[in-house]
């Protein structure tokens, strides 16, 4: 058997989410499905991990094996692309990895990215790809309370119910918030994620932001680790999944 990392970006928008499901279409599924259809036979893509239904990924890292090698890889992409082309999905590369290589549990480092469009009018141009506020938030104070989110800690607070986790305890290892005209562009790096982690982080952190919370307050929800102290998530429509480092 031969084993290839493929690198994908899809919006999900109109998706369940990355794992297959029965109840709806999913970036796995699509996926499995156009490959049985190029290659006559069923191959099951592994993912570095889950997003959920309406989250988008720049580049999502999953490995898949199969029986025979490819030779031409420009040729087999273009294949893969062209049974794609009906889906907002696009495989963007593929490396031939050693049987070691596990896409999920050999990955080092996630980053997430979540978009905020900041402004009275709606964003036509980025409608399901971000989150539209209109009150006009603090940044600095969206910053200042971020940082106490770095480190190891315990993230219960901003850990869904139906999250699978053997553990809330994750190291948040970089966050920036950047600030360009009426756009505002959270990135969270860390080696795994609990379910709804960074959009419960968002959301707190706009709460924070638009003078709903004071920092005491960002800091008493995040430091009691109760699900029911946490402000309301952001959408997903906001959150990309932007790269996987191994």
């Amino acid at each position: 058997m031969f084993r290839y990392q493929i690198k994908i970006e899809y919006d999900g928008t109109d998706f369940v989410g990355w794992q297959y499901q029965k109840n709806g279409e999913s970036i796995q599924g699509v996926l499995q499905k156009i490959l049985l259809q190029f290659l006559k036979k069923k191959i099951i893509v592994v993912g570095s991990g889950r997003t959920d239904s309406g989250v988008h990924a720049i580049e999502q890292s999953a490995h898949i094996d199969l029986e025979k090698k490819i030779f031409e890889k420009k040729k087999f992409l273009q294949s893969l692309n062209f049974y794609l082309r009906n889906y907002p999905i696009a495989i963007t590369d593929i490396k031939e990895k050693d049987q070691n290589f596990h896409a999920r549990h050999s990955a080092k480092k996630r980053t997430y990215k979540y978009v905020i469009i900041n402004r009275m009018s709606p964003s036509v141009l980025k409608k399901n790809r971000a989150w539209h506020i209109r009150k006009k938030l603090d940044v600095k104070l969206m910053k200042k309370g971020s940082k106490m989110l770095l480190g190891t800690h315990d993230f219960s607070t901003f850990r869904t119910s139906s999250c699978q986790a053997k553990s809330p305890i994750k190291t948040m290892e970089k966050i920036s918030i950047k600030k360009s005209k009426d756009k505002i562009t959270l990135k969270f790096v860390s080696r795994s994620f609990l379910q709804q982690q960074v959009r419960s982080m968002v959301g707190c952190i706009k709460y924070l932001g638009e003078g709903k919370w004071s920092v005491d307050n960002f800091k008493k929800s995040f430091k009691s680790k109760k699900r029911s102290n946490c402000a309301p998530p952001a959408p997903a429509c906001g959150l990309y999944l932007e790269r996987i480092k191994y």
